[in-house]
């Protein structure tokens, strides 16, 4: 008797992509770098699994210089997209923290991915999400893989906090006045750059004011410090703002400081200021009041801080507000481009708030006058309701799970 044999049925095609990741930007202009040999271990462990149907995706999903512990990453944005779009049925990783070094963040991933029946899988770490062992080992890697990342954090921290009250700069961008000496890595003076710190400090005792000192640095043509990166970037050398002029002018290393948090110590290196005119200085920006913070700045209940922006220059319009005529107070929004860097910088002149923040309510009514459009807003509010609620039960879900 004639048995016919069947041909097996052919197995389904499993799209792989590969997902690379590093926290720094070191080392990453090299020809080869570390997230081309993740790619190729991606690569390779997938060509392993051709009998099962996989092939990798040519697209390139690398993070290159950005953080595990949270998930604002373009790479990783693009790779979401491209599950939502259905394109991709497999994440191919070389280890579980390069997806993410966050308890909370991995649980959000991996209910995409299977919401959209997509698999995870860790090179290096040898576990696939498609089985239940695999995702129990998941969760305990990156349980550890959360601790990793926490420690670190925590050493990094007391190890600023020790060198800061050893009175040691401990990097971060170069300051005007100060070239940092790449052998010993401690600031020394750069004179030409110090004598323009000094006459900014003394700018600011003639004139009295931020705004004024601000402009004549920029008819000087004075900018911020300019450097190069190690990776031969250039940085620096902005126009200086009042943001900027004030960061300077409060800066404690020109006083030969160094702060870590509220506190102020010694530091090593040499000052560029007299104590009494670092003293002189302080002592006349608390006079002139520029501390208080978005709390004192919107105290009088500014309707649109935050949302109106200025059509010729496109800046944000901040709230602001005169005293005339005895107590009568006169509330209007300036643009910030020119309040931070003068009248000239914007043609734009201050709007009432009174009228504006009138006619912005009176739009919003209308809302409410049109039916149809009533009810295309609140629909759209109730999706966007439940959508905030949903991500609320997730979160909750989550948390849940891991204390019990």
């Amino acid at each position: 008797m004639n048995k016919t044999l069947k041909t097996p049925a052919p197995r389904p095609t499993v799209r792989c992509a590969v997902y690379t990741r590093k926290s720094t930007e070191m080392g990453l202009e090299k020809e080869f770098n570390t997230l081309d040999a993740q790619r190729d271990a991606g690569e390779a462990y997938i060509k392993s699994q051709a009998h099962e149907g996989w092939i990798c995706l040519p697209e390139h999903y690398d993070d290159g210089g950005y953080t595990g512990g949270n998930l604002d990453r373009p790479a990783l944005r693009r790779l979401l997209a491209d599950i939502e779009a259905g394109k991709v049925d497999s994440v191919v990783t070389y280890k579980v923290d390069r997806l993410s070094r966050s308890l909370l963040d991995f649980a959000r991933l991996m209910e995409t991915f299977e919401k959209q029946r997509v698999s995870f899988v860790s090179v290096t770490q040898q576990f696939n999400t498609a089985t239940s062992m695999g995702r129990l080992v998941l969760n305990v890697l990156l349980s550890f893989a959360q601790f990793e990342r926490e420690i670190i954090s925590e050493r990094t921290r007391d190890k600023i906090a020790a060198a800061r009250r050893k009175g040691k700069w401990v990097g971060g961008h170069p300051l005007l006045g100060y070239d940092v000496d790449p052998q010993r890595f401690k600031l020394r003076v750069n004179e030409d750059e110090a004598a323009r710190v000094r006459a900014i400090f003394a700018l600011y005792l003639e004139l009295e004011s931020l705004l004024p000192v601000v402009q004549e640095l920029v008819r000087r043509g004075w900018t911020t410090k300019r450097w190069t990166t190690r990776g031969g970037h250039e940085r620096g050398g902005l126009p200086f703002t009042k943001t900027r002029l004030h960061y300077l002018l409060t800066n404690v290393a020109y006083a030969g400081k160094v702060r870590y948090k509220n506190e102020v110590h010694d530091g090593e290196h040499p000052a560029i200021l007299e104590a009494d005119i670092w003293k002189r200085v302080q002592a006349l920006l608390a006079r002139n009041g520029r501390s208080g913070g978005a709390v004192v700045r919107n105290q009088f209940g500014a309707l649109l801080k935050g949302l109106l922006r200025c059509s010729p220059c496109g800046c944000a319009m901040t709230p602001a507000h005169t005293t005339r005529h005895g107590n009568k107070r006169y509330r209007y929004y300036v643009c910030t481009a020119a309040q931070k860097r003068g009248r000239r910088m914007c043609p734009s002149k201050s709007i009432p708030a009174g009228e504006i923040e009138r006619y912005v309510v009176e739009q919003i009514r209308c809302i409410g006058r049109d039916p149809a459009l009533r009810r295309e807003t609140f629909a759209e509010a109730s999706i966007q309701a439940c959508a905030n609620l949903a991500g609320s039960i997730t979160v909750w879900l989550c948390n849940d799970i891991a204390i019990g």
